[in-house]
């Protein structure tokens, strides 16, 4: 009883079928779907409250019915917004995952002197104001019925009582309140400290910025009546009530993480007050509507429901799918972070050991952490010091200078090893005082040797992390690639075979937006559960196995990696750094 219209075939097996059922002309799509090969012969048949399309290979694809007398009907969308260091997007997303809109500003930190690094807060509020105007345009026929928040951790706005903005917002990286750190850590120690809050002690959280602001700043202080972190800053301004999800108050390090509250020994210890710090919520949790007033400036519809987001590297995991123990994010951006998710807290001294933190997940019930090097800041110096005219070519030439860089780079591992010291590491020893070494450079060498020792002695430094998870019941049986670097199909291969893992590469790479947007429409009832949401809003685009015929000489690449640094560390802290 069903006539297909059309059937559209795109490279690699993905396709769209478009088919309408004679007695009412109702418009039905399918979902864009990865097959192998791409379908030929296939059957329709009706079922209760569904259709779906059997492909000789067995597998069945969903058609969702819309019957509206020959238009198409209007769809509900969701708005996920996604603030970072340097940057803010928007973006809309259907029910079924289609990515409708997005829009992106970009923006700078300022340093106003030595050492600090702050976010213009008037600035970065107007620019993201105008990624949710250009992403909400056009889409009457898609009207977004709800939003949720992504940002970066530790900094935070100070709001008067009036809701009015009264300085700039200070970043992770900034150099203020290190001079806290030893007092605080004498006070409290590591132990405690990851008991209550999942942390160890640093300057780069909220609490030793405020500290520092409260003793020199203190008339700015006094004046604030809250400090925001970005998500629950962005929220407010658009019409929420104030507060903080569980993950971006972990950030802070004055949140008790198993009692869900500010913890009174830190606050104590801080000699900060309470009441300067927002009501705490879950992720996913109802926290307002826009108002009329955003909603006008914005062009949004009106009523619609602002949800609690999260922590930018939970809505990342949010967004490719990972949500269940075993799962975990591979994220390839200016930072390489690895997001295992995980059901209980194991032990702290273990952690403390692996140098790892423990942080609420966006999913309930869930906890996070964060294993990570600067790999793509790497990869970024190679093109800058290697490839300067050829970049600034591809660029005036509309190309990306990666893709013709990564074809210079063979299958199989590679004979460079890299000491991926360029600047200070990641979990577990948080090394700050080495350099990067290249070793094993011949008059044979290729260009694209260097940069797939790059590529492979990063996955290398990450993998001797994981490699440890197990001792502490930590399990890691697959994971997703997201990130600009994920884009690389030979990079995802290459961390496919240095794991010996499947690397599963989303549809939609814009992971945090997607994440935001899936939480918005948990919180907002659009969907009963994270997985129902995850099954109909993320797509796998392609799996990359690892290649078992070259897992013997990866694995001995990666001992002679392991033995770089206990043999170089006492040479390479006294080499003057260029």
């Amino acid at each position: 009883h069903w006539q297909i219209e059309h059937i559209s075939v795109e490279s690699g097996g993905l396709f769209q079928i478009i088919g309408f059922k004679e007695s009412d002309r109702a418009v039905n799509r399918f979902s864009q779907h990865k097959l192998f090969p791409p379908p030929q012969n296939f059957t329709m048949k009706h079922s209760t409250g569904a259709v779906s399309s059997q492909v000789s290979e067995g597998s069945i694809i969903t058609l969702q019915t819309y019957s509206l007398a020959g238009k198409e009907k209007d769809h509900m969308s969701l708005m996920g917004i996604d603030a970072g260091t340097t940057g803010c997007k928007a973006a809309v997303f259907a029910e079924d995952g289609r990515l409708l809109n997005l829009a992106y500003r970009e923006y700078d930190y300022q340093r106003p002197q030595p050492g600090w690094a702050e976010l213009d807060t008037f600035q970065v509020w107007e620019d993201v104001k105008e990624t949710i105007r250009e992403a909400a345009a056009g889409l009457e026929r898609d009207p977004i019925t709800a939003l949720a928040v992504s940002s970066l951790g530790e900094a935070v706005v100070p709001l008067s009582a009036k809701g009015e903005m009264l300085g700039p917002s200070i970043l992770n990286f900034d150099t203020r309140g290190v001079e806290y750190e030893p007092a605080l850590f004498q006070a409290i120690g590591d132990e405690r400290l990851y008991r209550i809050n999942g942390n160890r002690m640093s300057h780069t959280h909220t609490l030793p910025k405020l500290m520092w602001m409260k003793e020199h700043q203190p008339g700015l202080f006094k004046r604030v009546d809250r400090f925001l972190l970005w998500g629950g800053f962005i929220s407010h301004q658009l019409g929420a009530q104030p507060f903080v999800d569980y993950s971006l108050a972990n950030r802070t390090l004055l949140f008790d993480i198993d009692r869900l509250d500010w913890s009174d020994d830190l606050l104590e210890l801080s000699g900060l007050d309470r009441s300067k710090l927002p009501p705490l919520v879950p992720s996913g949790e109802s926290v307002g509507k826009v108002s009329k007033a955003g909603a006008t400036e914005l062009g949004l519809p009106e009523n619609i429901s602002i949800v609690a987001g999260a922590h930018d590297q939970c809505a990342n995991a949010v967004g490719c799918g990972v949500i269940d123990d075993g799962q975990a994010v591979y994220g390839m951006g200016t930072f390489h972070c690895i997001t295992p998710v995980f059901s209980r807290r194991f032990p702290d001294k273990a952690m403390l050991n692996l140098g790892l933190n423990t942080e609420h997940h966006a999913v309930p019930g869930k906890l996070v952490t964060f294993i990570y090097n600067q790999g793509g800041s790497l990869v970024k110096w190679f093109r800058e010091v290697f490839t300067a005219e050829e970049h600034r070519q591809a660029r005036s030439a509309g190309k990306d200078i990666y893709e013709i860089l990564f074809q210079e780079i063979s299958a199989g591992a590679g004979k460079i090893l890299v000491l991926p010291h360029f600047a200070p590491t990641g979990p577990p020893h948080f090394i700050n005082d080495s350099c990067g070494v290249i070793l094993g450079l011949s008059l044979d060498t290729q260009r694209g040797d260097i940069l797939k020792g790059i590529v492979e002695s990063t996955a290398y430094y990450l993998k001797e992390v994981v490699m440890s998870l197990p001792e502490i019941g930590l399990q890691v049986n697959s994971f997703r690639a997201v990130g600009g670097g994920s884009k690389a199909d030979i990079w995802v291969q290459i961390c496919a075979d240095i794991f010996n893992r499947p690397f599963i590469r989303p549809t939609v790479t814009e992971a945090g937006t997607l994440g935001a947007a899936i939480i918005a429409g948990v919180g907002s009832g659009t969907f009963s559960n994270y997985s129902e949401a995850v099954a109909a809003m993320v797509h796998e685009q392609k799996t990359f196995e690892p290649d078992q015929s070259r897992q013997q000489e990866y694995a001995e690449n990666f001992e002679r990696y392991r033995q770089l640094w206990p043999l170089m560390a006492d040479y390479v802290r006294d080499v003057p750094i260029g």
